[in-house]
């Protein structure tokens, strides 16, 4: 009888065990096995904003009704994880935050800030004492300043790399450009500095041996040289050629391409508003218009003096000719490279370039024969090159027979073209500054 009533309380001790197991089965793993499903939904819907915008709302299971699909969510989420770890470490691995300061004391900063880094500015004030911007360009974090108020030991220096936009077109530039680099220099001798490159509006003559001292190879601290006109000295290893681009200094905007600017059709044949010097290429041009009566379908605009700033009213009519001619015509100056090029693409009107090199210093080098405005051809300008004004009549009567259909494929061309030839000398630039300064940091 005693052994009954053992072997009956064991029994009822078991079932009472297992009962109780079973209890806890489900109080701490019953809701577990619910929670990772309404967890993943849950994150889908919440980590996806975007696609909620796009019109792609998804729609979800209550948290307590089954989901047939629960095992296939948990190995999504996983794998969705395990890749998203896998991108994080490789886009990170090796990689470090590399930090340059432009220093733009030259007008041509800021067709390098605003125009080929479409950086801004604050204030957006042109006459503001102090103005700066930041731009982030791959793994590169630029910030630019510029201004009056940019004076040599009056602002802090937190930055190893800087690049230094400077004047040498002319003796009282070059004057204040050797000023800034006698500073530079002094910032890099007391470690304060560690890499410079100098951005260099040149001499139109390219005679600019002032800053030949400063360089690098020849025992300065330059390291970097980009220099406008077609110098001999591009070698493209420590000096590279860069753009004039448009004349900031007249307060030439950035310009939006538009629908009516693409499409609409165009009053005039081409345009020129410029200075006429005498005993120039300029005074031929003038007359050749005029032989066949081309200067009543072109907007023609001439002044005897060089003015080198504008008015409101004066700016707008010159943009005004650009944004209603087909064609710009384009004569030298004292370089073949002038800002009429640049100021022509930005309205797609193309440019008709006087395709000749111009008295002084500045020619081929040694990695192209291609000179003038070899940086231009190099990337393949959609423009109209031509050797002497005698050209133009005939180019202009092909001109009178192309449809707008067809000036409008190639205005999108041109924008297309100066869109690209702007990005692609941003990655130029950044990558040139990266191998550059990082390799010197690591010999």
């Amino acid at each position: 009888m005693r052994l009954t009533r053992k072997r009956l309380c064991s029994f009822l001790i078991a079932v009472y065990c297992l009962f109780s197991l079973y209890a806890a089965y489900h109080v701490f793993f019953g809701h577990r096995r619910r929670a990772p499903a309404a967890s993943s939904r849950g994150l889908r819907k919440g980590a996806s904003p975007a696609r909620g915008r796009r019109g792609r709302e998804q729609s979800t299971l209550g948290s307590e009704e089954w989901n047939p699909w629960e095992g296939d969510e948990k190995n999504e989420q996983q794998h969705r994880f395990k890749t998203s770890l896998q991108i994080l470490n490789k886009s990170t691995k090796g990689k470090t935050d590399f930090h340059v300061q432009i220093w733009g004391k030259a007008a041509i900063g800021l067709y390098l800030w605003e125009h080929i880094f479409e950086g801004l500015l604050d204030p957006t004030d042109v006459t503001a004492q102090w103005r700066e911007g930041n731009s982030v360009v791959g793994r590169t974090h630029y910030s630019f300043i510029t201004g009056p108020a940019v004076v040599p030991g009056y602002f802090p220096v937190d930055v190893n790399n800087v690049v230094l936009i400077l004047n040498g077109r002319e003796k009282a530039k070059v004057f204040y450009a050797t000023q800034w680099l006698l500073y530079a220099q002094n910032l890099v001798q007391t470690q304060k500095l560690q890499h410079l490159a100098v951005v260099l509006l040149g001499n139109e003559h390219c005679h600019n041996e002032w800053i030949n001292q400063f360089l690098k190879r020849n025992g300065g601290f330059v390291e970097l040289l980009f220099i406008i006109y077609d110098s001999p000295w591009i070698n493209d290893m420590d000096v590279f050629q860069w753009p004039l681009g448009v004349a900031t200094y007249r307060n030439f905007p950035v310009v939006e391409p538009s629908w009516s600017m693409l499409h609409n059709e165009r009053p005039y044949l081409c345009n020129f508003l410029g200075t006429i010097y005498e005993n120039s290429s300029r005074q031929a041009l003038m007359n050749i218009l005029k032989q066949d009566g081309n200067d009543k379908l072109c907007w023609v605009s001439a002044r005897e003096q060089w003015q080198p700033q504008e008015t409101n009213e004066s700016l707008k009519n010159y943009q005004d000719a650009l944004l209603q001619s087909d064609l710009t015509l384009c004569p030298v100056g004292v370089n073949t490279e002038c800002y009429r090029i640049y100021e022509a693409c930005s309205y797609g009107s193309v440019p008709v370039v006087e395709d000749v090199m111009t008295a002084g210093s500045c020619g081929n080098t040694s990695v192209t024969h291609n000179a003038p405005l070899q940086l231009l051809k190099s990337m393949d300008a959609p423009f109209i090159f031509i050797k002497n004004w005698n050209e133009l009549p005939a180019i202009l009567e092909k001109e009178k027979t192309l449809v707008l259909q067809e000036k409008i494929q190639r205005r999108k061309m041109l924008l297309h073209w100066y869109q690209h030839f702007k990005t692609e000398l941003k990655m130029r630039f950044t990558n040139i500054l990266e191998s550059s300064f990082l390799m010197n940091n690591k010999g």
